[in-house]
């Protein structure tokens, strides 16, 4: 018994003791990677273009959806922006006769009403792309850019059937069909671009604060009081006081370049004479600028979503 108590201590191991790991070592060691890790910015783009039949599919589901509850179903896809394009003809062409000096007000006022409900519908939509569709993105792993470019998808199939009704009106004012009608594609086009960028701007930010979710019909109105959507800017600011570069600023702001441009398109009496300078250039620099700046800003941000 004594020997077994007197018995020297076992020696000590050589070195410093062993360091443990992190778990970030442990995963890299047994070749784990993060969840929703962020890509490289091409590999992104890879990556949405591969998932470009769910887009297609998600927003055709949801604008099936939209009006399912509703007895007349879809006729209110084209319903809705010729009922606000009728209370504003009372007010703004009755009421105010702002028609006045603008030949084809009512083919005029629609399409303004028409492309600018296009933008106006995607930016909102935006705002809810992230914050609507957390159990989505909580559960599924694909790029989150995926939502708000599929709400613009989404509202560009609902404007292509209210064109349906536009090219409608547009015949039945007289108006000749022409090969102009082709300019149309890309205007929706640069539009589509444009709208995305915005969409997915404001999804990253509503994400993060849904309440400027509040204040976007706000200042969307606003916007197309300014766009020229309801009456002409030349008429309305002509024999006016108005500095240049507010006119400039007017006529070249986008909602008002791509309904001008759509305008053009269709309408035979809006001639060239009433687009503003370099308008194509105006076009692509506002689809560039906000397509291509508001999907970095998305990615950047694209490990954030549906956490918190």
């Amino acid at each position: 018994m004594s020997q077994v108590l007197d018995a020297p201590p076992a020696p000590a191991p050589h070195g410093p003791p062993a360091r443990a790991l992190s778990a970030r070592e442990l995963a890299e060691r047994h070749g784990l990677s993060v969840a929703n890790a962020r890509p490289s910015l091409p590999g992104y783009a890879r990556q949405l273009w591969r998932r470009r039949h769910f887009i297609t599919a998600f927003a055709t589901a949801k604008l099936t959806a939209q009006y399912s509850q509703a007895k007349l179903g879809q006729v209110w896809q084209v319903m809705t922006p010729l009922l606000n394009a009728g209370v504003y003809y009372l007010i703004f062409g009755v009421l105010m006769n702002v028609k006045r000096g603008v030949p084809d007000y009512i083919p005029f006022l629609v399409t303004g009403v028409f492309v600018f409900t296009f933008t106006q519908s995607s930016i909102i939509a935006g705002t809810r792309a992230v914050s609507g569709n957390l159990g989505l993105v909580r559960a599924l792993n694909f790029p989150r850019a995926a939502l708000p470019i599929s709400f613009c998808l989404q509202q560009l199939q609902q404007l292509l059937f209210s064109m349906v009704a536009l090219a409608a009106i547009i015949l039945g004012f007289g108006l000749p069909l022409s090969a102009k009608w082709l300019l149309v594609i890309p205007a929706l086009a640069l539009q589509f671009a444009f709208n995305a960028g915005l969409a997915m701007a404001m999804a990253r930010v509503c994400a993060k604060t849904p309440d400027i979710g509040q204040l976007m019909p706000f200042v969307l109105r606003t916007w197309m009081y300014a766009s020229g959507v309801m009456f002409s800017l030349d008429q309305v600011t002509k024999g006016k006081q108005v500095p240049h570069w507010v006119h400039a600023a007017l006529e070249h702001n986008p909602a008002a370049v791509f309904i001008d441009l759509i305008r053009y398109a269709l309408i035979d009496s809006f001639h060239s004479s009433r687009l503003p300078s370099h308008v194509w250039a105006w076009a692509l620099g506002w689809a560039l600028l906000a397509g291509v700046g508001g999907f970095i800003y998305f990615w950047k941000a694209e490990e954030t979503y549906g956490r918190g």
